[in-house]
C-alpha cells in the first residue's frame, strides 16, 4: 500500500491563510510589515527564489523591497547595505538571497544581519538560541518541516528520527528541533559509515543533502516517516534525495518533490517577517519555536 502523500501546498495554504488575519490585524494598528530581500548577482537559481518571495509578499499584503546588487559587489559594500537595513525602523525583516559570489564571505553576512531581523534564522544568534532552547526565529526550511510532521499527526514524542545532511541551515537546526520536540536523534553524513545502517532504523527520516535518490526503499524502515529536502535537476525534471516511487510503497508517510517541503519556506520566512515585527513593535508573539522546549534530561 503506497504511503500517504504530505501535501506541502496544503499546509501551507493553511498557515498564509492564518497570516493574513494577522496582517491584516497589524494593518488597522498601522503597522504594515516589511521584508527587505537582497539579491546579489542575479543568480538564476535564487532568482526563482527571490520572485516567489515577492509574489506572496504580496499576496499576503507584506509590504516587499526588493534590491538586486551587481554579482562584482565588494564584500564591505554588502555589509555596509545590512546594516543600512538594520537600522532603518520600517524594516523588519532581511533576507539575503544565497549562493552569494565567491568575493563574500556566507558568514559574514550571517553575522551581520540583526538577529530580530533574521527572518531566515541564519544568524549565529538565533541559531545559538535555538541550541539551548530560548525563544528565537527559526531556520525558515526546519521549522516548515516541523510544521509538515506536525500537521500529519506525527508523534515524535521517543521516536527514533534520523537526520540525513548537516549543514548549518536544515540539518543540524532540523535535529535540534526534533530534538526538542523528544525524538531520539542520530545526524549522518558524508563520512558516515554504512548509512543505511542507520537510516533503517528511522521512524522519521529526514533527508537534505542534494544527491538524487540516495535514499533508495531498501534504506528505509517500513512504515517510516519520510522527509525529502532535495531538490535537484536532473534529466527526467526535478527530483528530490528520497527515490520516491521505490520508497512511497514502503513509509507509511512522505513529502512529494515539488510540492513538500517546498512550499513551506517561503510561507515560514512570512510567518518570521509577522513574528519579527511583533516583537520589534513590543506586540504579543506566539511562541517561535515549532514545540515547546523539553527538560534536558
Amino acid at each position: 500500500m503506497s504511503a500517504t502523500l504530505i501535501d506541502g501546498k496544503a499546509v501551507a495554504k493553511r498557515i498564509r491563510e492564518e497570516l493574513k488575519r494577522e496582517i491584516e490585524a497589524l494593518k488597522a494598528q498601522g503597522i504594515v510589515p516589511t521584508l527587505a530581500v537582497l539579491w546579489v548577482g542575479e543568480d538564476p537559481a535564487s532568482g526563482v527564489y527571490y520572485r516567489a518571495k515577492q509574489r506572496l509578499a504580496e499576496q499576503l499584503g507584506i509590504e516587499f523591497r526588493g534590491e538586486t546588487l551587481p554579482r562584482d559587489i565588494p564584500e564591505a559594500a554588502l555589509l555596509e547595505r545590512i546594516r543600512e537595513l538594520n537600522d532603518d525602523p520600517e524594516v523588519e525583516g532581511i533576507f539575503v538571497e544565497f549562493p552569494l559570489p565567491p568575493q563574500i564571505k556566507p558568514e559574514a553576512v550571517r553575522a551581520a544581519i540583526h538577529p530580530d531581523k533574521d527572518v531566515d534564522g541564519i544568524t549565529p544568534v538565533n541559531l545559538g538560541k535555538l541550541l539551548i532552547g530560548e525563544p528565537g526565529l527559526i531556520p525558515a526550511t526546519p521549522y516548515g518541516v516541523m510544521e509538515l510532521l506536525k500537521a500529519s499527526g506525527v508523534e515524535l514524542r521517543g521516536a527514533d528520527a534520523v537526520m540525513v545532511g548537516r549543514s548549518e541551515v536544515v540539518g543540524k537546526p532540523l535535529a535540534l528541533l526534533l530534538l526538542r520536540a523528544d525524538a531520539t536523534v542520530t545526524i549522518c553524513h558524508s563520512k558516515t559509515r554504512d548509512l543505511a545502517e542507520h537510516t533503517r532504523r528511522a521512524d522519521v527520516l529526514c533527508v537534505a543533502v542534494g544527491r538524487p535518490k540516495l535514499i533508495t526503499a531498501d534504506m528505509v524502515k517500513p512504515g517510516a516517516v519520510v522527509i525529502d529536502i532535495g531538490l535537484n535537476a536532473t534529466e527526467e525534471g526535478v527530483v528530490g534525495d528520497v527515490d520516491f516511487e521505490a520508497v512511497r510503497e514502503k513509509a507509511s508517510r512522505i513529502t512529494p518533490v515539488p510540492g513538500g517541503v517546498g512550499p513551506m519556506t517561503a510561507t515560514i520566512v512570512m510567518k518570521n517577517v509577522v513574528e519579527a515585527t511583533k516583537r520589534l513593535r513590543g506586540l504579543p508573539t506566539a511562541a517561535t519555536a515549532p514545540t515547546a522546549p523539553t527538560a534536558p534530561a
